[in-house]
């Protein structure tokens, strides 16, 4: 009698069609993902069926607008919600409480900020937001001189050169031309006065030029599916900021050079380079090593943070300057007022003293970035599994948005109207509602360059304000919300410049 062979497909098997059983596995593998993703979620609202493997990445990368205003509207009730992105599961945070407990938990053993979902891929792992503990202590309070009166004294007048040139540029430009996309002035603006604030003696023309197309490709990189493959975007923009942080590696070798030989700091890295040599030396004459964060590399690296922090950001808020002071008018011209007061002559530039005076002026920046703050969100991955309220626990390994937009509008009194008195002494509600306050973040990570920041919004907006007129061409859905990656207006803010003149009051 012969044996059975053991290893035989059965028959029934064998008559199966191998699409069936494709079907099949994919059904399979689909139920687990969204079992499992229920499971994390818990009791929070969020879709009904997640995409397998890819979750609903071509959604937030198609329209990002209406992804994110999605998960705000699923957490109104609990202030969280939760989605799926490249197989990985995320929490929305909405509520600003929230938000502050996830940036003061920002440590090794509970959350770590990420910026970008693939940001190490990107910004590389030196990143001072990807640094912890002593060592991250220790890098702020290297930058901390960088950022001290004098040094913000020196920028100011970089700035408000750069600025009166550019602004003076357009003016020219728009004479008997078609409305221009202010955004795109902003950001070769923007891009222009971060290279002389931060390393403008050490540039030259073509050192310049590739900046700004590497910059560009980076830029692009940043809102492109992370395909790290020759030809993708995100490839492009990892290689261009290895050929940005080289281009300005060999600015820091000149500034150490320059300072050696006693020379008064003129931007940024000179005044890094100060500190470094001083501490150089004393590392010397005691016999050790060479303090960390000193060797030309790794000032590039960090000199790029700077820039990236410096362009979006900034880009996005002068654009919501020129936008929300067209809508209101009032506030544009109690600007003005300031202005005169201040400085008689428009073509006088701008002392650091004089900036200080600009009372209102500040009060009006401070809305704008209430009103909309250019970084909306600010992921970060949960190390550990994280109680975050009495009833969820964030499970490990997710990545959690906190919203900065949404926590903008709790506690503020008539949140969604733009008001910048609400920051006068007689109400100071920046002091009042600092908690939900968030653009510049919280804890131990909050951004170290925000006097920089706001003095540059200040300049831009006592400058743009005296010099011109604008006139904002509108279209359907202009002011709908843009992620470019901040935020901006859906037309970039389209409008028609021209030059004012004092008698124009």
């Amino acid at each position: 009698m012969a044996m059975a062979d053991t290893g035989a497909v059965p028959e029934w098997l064998q008559q199966l069609d191998w699409r069936l059983l494709v079907c099949v596995a994919l059904g399979a593998i689909l139920v687990v993902e969204q079992v499992s993703y229920k499971r994390r979620a818990q009791h929070l609202p969020g879709p009904a069926l997640v995409l397998p493997f890819f979750g609903n990445v071509v959604s937030m990368v198609r329209n990002p607008t209406k992804f994110w205003d999605d998960q705000a509207w699923a957490a109104r009730k609990c202030g969280l919600s939760w989605n799926v992105l490249f197989g990985r599961f995320v929490v929305f945070v909405r509520d600003s409480e929230l938000s502050q407990k996830i940036f003061a938990n920002v440590k090794p053993e509970l959350f770590h900020l990420i910026v970008h979902p693939f940001g190490k891929k990107l910004f590389g792992k030196s990143n001072i937001i990807f640094k912890f503990g002593e060592e991250h202590k220790d890098l702020r309070r290297r930058l901390a001189p960088l950022f001290t009166p004098k040094a913000l004294g020196v920028y100011v007048s970089i700035q408000e050169n750069t600025i009166r040139k550019h602004i003076v540029k357009w003016l020219k430009m728009a004479k008997n031309a078609e409305p221009a996309e202010l955004r795109l002035f902003c950001r070769e603006m923007n891009l222009d006065t971060s290279q002389n604030v931060f390393v403008g003696p050490y540039l030259s023309a073509s050192a310049r030029t590739q900046i700004t197309l590497d910059y560009y490709l980076f830029n692009v990189g940043l809102m492109k599916l992370p395909v790290y493959l020759p030809g993708f975007s995100f490839y492009n923009a990892a290689h261009a900021v290895q050929r940005l942080v080289r281009t300005l590696e060999e600015c820091a070798s000149q500034s150490k050079q320059r300072m050696r030989e006693g020379h008064e700091p003129t931007c940024l890295v000179d005044f890094w380079m100060v500190e470094t040599l001083r501490e150089m030396k004393e590392a010397e004459q005691a016999g050790s090593p060479p303090p960390p964060h000193s060797s030309d590399m790794e000032i590039a690296q960090h000199v790029f943070d700077f820039l990236f922090a410096a362009q979006d950001a900034s880009t996005s808020s002068l654009v919501w300057v020129a936008t929300l002071l067209e809508q209101n008018p009032k506030v544009l011209e109690k600007i003005r007022e300031e202005q005169r007061r201040i400085r008689c002559d428009p073509n006088s530039p701008i002392t650091p003293k004089q900036l200080r005076e600009m009372r209102y002026t500040e009060m009006v920046v401070k809305e704008v970035l209430r009103f909309r703050p250019p970084a909306t969100l600010v992921p970060h991955i949960a190390n550990v599994d994280f109680q975050l309220t009495d009833s969820y626990v964030v499970p490990k390994g997710t990545i959690v948005f906190p919203s900065l937009l949404e926590s903008s509008f709790q506690g503020f009194s008539n949140p969604y109207t733009f008001d910048p008195d609400r920051f006068s002494p007689e109400r100071v509600e920046d002091q009042v509602y600092k908690r939900n306050w968030l653009l510049f973040g919280a804890g131990p990570h909050q951004c170290l360059g925000q006097r920089y920041a706001i003095n540059h919004l200040m300049l831009f907006t006592a400058l743009f304000c005296r010099l011109a007129s604008w006139t904002r061409i509108r279209t359907p859905g202009c002011d709908e919300i843009m992620y470019t990656p901040t935020i901006v207006p859906k037309d970039g803010c389209l409008v028609s410049l021209s030059a004012r003149q004092e008698d124009d009051d």
